[in-house]
Order: C-alpha cells, then structure tokens, then sequence
C-alpha cells in the first residue's frame, strides 16, 4: 500500500461512519413539573425505571414526574445510639447503682486497685 493513501488525515480523531442504516433505541419523553412552574422533558429509553423525582434546569428545584404515581417510602431504619444499646443490656435502676458506686469511689478519693494480667 502507498505511502500517500492516508495522506491528511488524523487517523483516530474522526469517524468516518455515518448514521445512515442505524436504528435507535425505542425512547419515551416523560415531562417532569417544578413547582416554580418551569417544565422540563427527558428522553429515556423504554425499558428505563423512571425517577419519580429530577432537578429543574431552570431553577434547580426537585421537579416531579407529570402523571406519575408516588413511589412508596423506604422504611427508614432507626439509628441505635450508644444509649439505647446500653439500655438493652442493663436496667435504669442498674445504671443507678453503678453511678453511686462511681460516685462514692470519686468523692472518697480511691480508685479501684487495677489488676495486674
């Protein structure tokens, strides 16, 4: 092959196929309403789980889907704290005990003996 086939091109920088013969994936517009009043479309393929939810390209705001049903919540998990795990393993009246105990060590100006492995 020549030397000069190639000639002025920039080989990987440009497609030379074209869109003629391709067929595009099945879409669907889904309008989405922001409460300022603005309305923005998407396109999204067929198969595609809709959000209930997409942010406004005016105004930034949660626009909501037009015509489309509420997602149900997620339960949401209660968050443990160190208190109420404490409270799973002893009583009120056990964590009061504790606390004089402690109390009376501090006040006397003892500490317990540590004890050695």
């Amino acid at each position: 092959m020549s030397d000069g086939a190639l000639r002025g091109t920039r080989l990987g920088a440009t497609s030379y196929e074209n869109d003629d013969h391709v067929e595009l994936a099945p879409r669907q517009v889904v309008i989405y309403d922001c409460p300022q009043g603005h309305h923005t479309s998407m396109p999204f393929s067929i198969e595609a789980e809709l959000p209930y939810l997409w942010e406004c390209r005016t105004c930034g705001a949660e626009a909501i889907i037009r015509n489309g049903e509420k997602p149900e919540a997620k339960p949401v998990k209660h968050v443990r704290t160190h208190w109420d795990m404490l409270l799973e393993r002893r009583t009120i009246e056990d964590l009061e005990v504790l606390l004089a105990e402690r109390l009376e060590l501090l006040r006397g100006g003892r500490t317990p003996a540590k004890k050695s492995a």
